[in-house]
């Protein structure tokens, strides 16, 4: 809807009719104090100059000006009802149409920014030429000419490797299945080192462990041995080195709980100090 050219006077707004409805839509003027039978009689008079030839009529102009003003009217009627507790339906219901009202002018409004928007990118657009593609042809000829050094049997044993459905891709699950370590062993292998060179390094314990599982077994097995007494930590700084130390026996069995183990058993493991790791 064009109304650029289609001013209002009242008492208390003077300007564009556009203007006029974002005033409204801001809250920044009361609807109910415009006077709705000023702009209808303003625009009638703009129409008639239309008519008369001073000025071009625009019946889509006309139009929206109609559904537009009928909105503000039925705002304006919404708005001048008594507030507070309503009873009547027909009060409520008129009420409750208010926010869809309102709604409508914010819908107008939208359209219209719209319209503009589209009107200007065209326009923009509109002088804006694409470049034909390809070559001209005094590049086109300097191209060499596309020579194929395969037969047409193997053309065509390509374009059916191409085109043949490929495999669905097999997912394997072996990793979410990792073999189980025991702790039991793997403080053997601990109390076996410590007790043939007496003071080792963490580092040095697991630097044969091929999965991580092995190390955290070892981790285990390190803290129930300590929790025994047979083990002493020494770490200088924080994250730094540590340094464990063998301070058991130098023989005998050293029984360690299988409760890391996962297995319930109704004696534990002793770990024997022959053999080598």
């Amino acid at each position: 809807m064009t109304t650029s050219t289609f001013n209002v006077t009242l008492t208390n707004f003077t300007g564009p009719f556009d203007l006029l409805l974002q005033l409204i839509t801001r809250h920044k003027l009361d609807v109910t104090e415009v006077a709705l039978s000023v702009v209808t009689d303003e625009f009638i008079t703009h129409v008639r100059m239309g008519q008369s030839g001073e000025e071009p009529w625009d019946l889509d102009q006309t139009t929206s000006f109609i559904v537009v003003a009928a909105t503000l009217l039925d705002l304006k009627a919404a708005r001048l009802l008594p507030q507070g507790e309503v009873d009547d339906p027909e009060e409520l219901a008129v009420l409750e149409a208010r926010d869809l009202l309102f709604a409508r002018l914010l819908q107008y409004r939208a359209f219209k920014t719209m319209a503009a928007m589209f009107a200007s990118t065209f326009e923009d657009q509109g002088r804006r030429h694409a470049h034909p593609g390809g070559l001209e042809d005094q590049f086109r000829a300097l191209l060499p000419e596309v020579e194929l050094n395969v037969e047409p049997d193997q053309l065509a044993w390509l374009a059916a490797r191409a085109m043949a459905p490929k495999e669905a891709p097999e997912i394997s699950f072996t990793h979410l299945h990792a073999p189980k370590v025991s702790v039991a062993e793997q403080a053997e292998i601990i109390v076996r080192r410590l007790r043939r060179s007496g003071t080792t390094t963490f580092r040095a314990l697991v630097a044969d462990a091929e999965e991580r599982n092995v190390v955290v077994a070892r981790f285990l097995a390190l803290l129930e041995l300590a929790r025994q007494r047979a083990v002493a930590f020494e770490q200088v700084t924080a994250l730094g080195e540590l340094t464990i130390r063998w301070t058991g026996t130098g023989e005998g069995e050293i029984a360690i709980a299988d409760e890391f183990d996962g297995e319930p058993s109704p004696a534990q493991t002793p770990i024997d100090r022959e053999g080598e790791a």
